[in-house]
């Protein structure tokens, strides 16, 4: 009988459990974080929810999918880098699906709950500016164009450690973006990147299981390589996130998030033709999760919206996204002996 909430646990802590946001962080090319180029960051705004820090309580592999719109716009006076190119009066919408398997080998390597994990976004991108200014072989100037591709994303690993002392949880995660996705080289509508990059981050959770709050937080860093097609550096960037959380029976639970994201370093290199370009935005918004079981396995399905104001270089929007998360496997502690 004890083990049955801690399965339960497990399939609602990983969607805590995965605050380095595999599966949400992978939109990165879903142009959420426009400070850099393409407008695009490694690291998804709003993926440090409630529990961000709880990581799975039992051994085994689970399997998150996390489907994704986001709808913004840039006005016509602001300038935008797009894959080599410089347009104003931008419009974007994206829906993209993330599917991620994380495996967590050990939850008590001294102490510490160890997980590895990879991730694939494939989505749809549609792009209208309403000028273009430049292209990647110099000085144009035209009226309104167009882009919209169906594309395989540059695939993320994950890696995270976790560990707790009483009702308070610690999470260190990394996240490294490999840029052998499907890159659009010149066009407008890209799901990857075309660069390495890498993101540091560090969460905290107060988790009350009597009371059903939780409050959690998370800062990290994010480090950008070169797009090595337009000489392109994008600027060292930091987030920082804040959630909390009722639980109000055993499959319902609903909470507020917040973001706060600024580009601290500015953009360098050839292709930066708009100087530093460094942004700032903040953002807020609602979650909600429901857990239920397929077949013998607890799953959770949980619900998220934000939007976006005070924008700087880059879009402003709103996004939404609905997430699946089960485990594929588990690993039972052993019975004790009669």
């Amino acid at each position: 009988m004890g083990q049955e909430p801690n399965v339960r646990s497990a399939a609602r802590r990983l969607v805590q459990g995965l605050g380095v946001g595999l599966s949400l962080a992978l939109a990165a090319g879903a142009h959420q974080a426009q400070a850099s180029e393409s407008g695009a960051s490694l690291y998804l705004l709003g993926s440090g929810g409630p529990g961000n820090a709880v990581m799975p309580p039992l051994r085994g592999v689970f399997f998150d999918n996390e489907l994704y719109y986001y709808k913004g716009s840039l006005s016509g006076a602001k300038q935008l880098p797009l894959g080599g190119n410089v347009v104003a009066g931008v419009d974007a919408d994206i829906l993209a699906d993330f599917a991620t398997v994380l495996w967590v080998p050990t939850t008590d390597l001294h102490g510490v709950t160890v997980g590895l994990g990879a991730a694939l976004p494939v989505g749809n991108v549609d792009v209208d500016a309403d000028v273009f200014l430049t292209g990647p072989r110099g000085a144009q100037v035209g009226g309104g164009v167009g882009d919209s591709a169906t594309v395989i994303g540059d695939p993320i690993a994950t890696a995270m450690l976790g560990w707790s002392k009483g009702n308070v949880h610690y999470q260190v995660s990394t996240m490294l973006n490999v840029p052998i996705g499907d890159y659009r080289k010149d066009e407008l509508a890209n799901l990857a990147f075309h660069r390495w990059a890498l993101d540091s981050s560090f969460a905290v959770s107060w988790h009350d299981p009597k009371s059903g709050w939780d409050v959690s937080g998370k800062a990290g860093l994010t480090l950008n390589g070169e797009n090595p097609h337009t000489d392109y550096t994008t600027g060292t960037e930091m987030h920082l996130e804040a959630a909390i959380e009722k639980t109000f029976s055993p499959r319902w639970s609903a909470g507020l998030q917040s973001y706060y994201f600024k580009q601290v370093s500015a953009d360098r290199g050839p292709g930066a033709v708009l100087g530093p370009f460094q942004g700032e935005v903040t953002g807020v918004g609602a979650t909600a999760a429901y857990t239920f079981k397929i077949g013998h396995m607890p799953a959770t399905l949980r619900a998220r919206a934000f939007t976006e104001f005070n924008a700087t270089n880059r879009m402003e929007g709103d996004s939404f996204w609905l997430g699946l998360t089960v485990p594929l496997s588990l690993k039972m502690p052993a019975a004790p002996p009669p």
